[in-house]
């Protein structure tokens, strides 16, 4: 059960406009990249095509974020910062025909204040990625926004200085505040004060909750943190008073189907939530999260959801408006973007009408 089972549907998803909310910065990185950053700092990571597909060969959970923060330490120059953003949206524009993305970045992994010698100042970081932002929607016609993002391994510590990088050195492309990493092990409860600051600055919060816990974890960053779209989500499906509440406040979830399976969070894609999700009325957007370590695409994400939804073209256009209606995109560019998908179906539905003619 892993791609689409009406024909012609993945050309549809292939060439559909598309935004996506849970995708990460450097978990973007696509082996081309990887391999310009490893040869550019040799060391752990292979600059060799094969070998960072077995690199990418995740055991678990825990295994993941191992290798996530071996190729997080090839980012070490203000330069290899840009050159990520500006490649990572290219391919998002010409291979996704993405046309706003909300992306995941951790300042603190690149800015390291445990280790300054490790790291790059954040001024440094910030001028980096707002250039490569401006440049990709020159280049590429690419609105990119920025979620900042606290990771939870390494703590409060982490989160203070998150919220600092947020608040007084606060890009402009910088919509919203999260939460990600491990989750076992890692409250939210103790991330409140610093999310009840991000909010009280104009951040919308959107943390990882529920993918390796409970229901309880997704309870508390609705309760503590705010949430106002939750990563993952994927334990929601064990608790139906959760699944009724994301229903009726139109909470959306941002459900990665491969990466559950890959981090081991789900299974199986047979055995994936998704639907429970969408038959309790919750909203669902979809998200490809580190989209080459995990070998798949936001288009092949879009195919596994059509597949498990049981989505026609339509369904998948719906699929579409979903994911720009939870954006925090501004009001032009989501009217923009709709009508891009909009008109995109009408030519679809006219070129089934003309071939049906032909046939008579």
């Amino acid at each position: 059960m892993t791609s689409p089972v009406l024909p012609g549907l993945d050309q549809f998803i292939r060439d559909l406009p598309k935004v996506e909310l849970h995708v990460h910065h450097v978990g973007s990185a696509s082996p081309r990249i990887v391999s310009e950053l490893a040869a550019r700092h040799p060391g752990t990571v292979p600059s060799d095509l094969d070998e960072l597909r077995r690199f990418y060969e995740f055991r678990d959970f825990a295994h993941f974020i191992e290798v996530y923060l071996a190729v997080v330490a090839l980012i070490r120059t203000p330069d290899d910062v840009y050159y990520l953003t500006h490649e990572v949206a290219r391919e998002m524009a010409t291979e996704q025909q993405l046309r706003y993305a909300e992306l995941t970045c951790t300042p603190f992994t690149s800015v390291r204040p445990d280790d300054p010698s490790l790291g790059m100042p954040i001024e440094a970081y910030t001028e980096a990625i707002e250039a490569a932002r401006l440049d990709a929607e020159r280049d590429f016609g690419l609105v990119l926004r920025w979620v900042y993002d606290i990771p939870g391994e390494f703590g409060l510590p982490s989160a203070e200085a998150t919220l600092t990088y947020a608040v007084d050195h606060r890009p402009e492309g910088l919509v919203a505040f999260g939460l990600g990493g491990p989750e076992v092990g890692v409250p939210r409860a103790q991330f409140t004060e610093v999310f009840d600051a991000a909010r009280a600055a104009g951040l919308h919060s959107v943390p990882h909750a529920g993918e390796t816990t409970g229901p309880e974890t997704i309870w508390e960053s609705l309760r503590l943190l705010g949430a106002e779209r939750i990563g993952h989500g994927t334990s929601a499906a064990q608790d139906p008073a959760l699944l009724a509440h994301l229903a009726e406040t139109g909470t959306p979830l941002e459900v990665c189907p491969s990466s559950n399976v890959a981090t081991r969070a789900v299974a199986s894609l047979a055995e994936h939530p998704i639907a429970a999700f969408r038959d309790a009325g919750v909203v669902i957007t979809v998200g490809s999260d580190d989209p080459p370590m995990f070998s798949t695409t936001l288009n092949q994400e879009y195919g596994i959801a059509a597949d498990l939804l049981g989505l026609d073209r339509a369904g998948v256009a719906d699929l579409a408006r979903a994911g720009v209606h939870a954006s925090f995109a501004e009001p032009q560019v989501k009217a923009r973007i709709l009508g891009e998908i909009d008109g995109y179906v009408r030519d679809h539905e006219a070129d089934a009408g003309d071939v049906a003619n032909q046939g008579k």
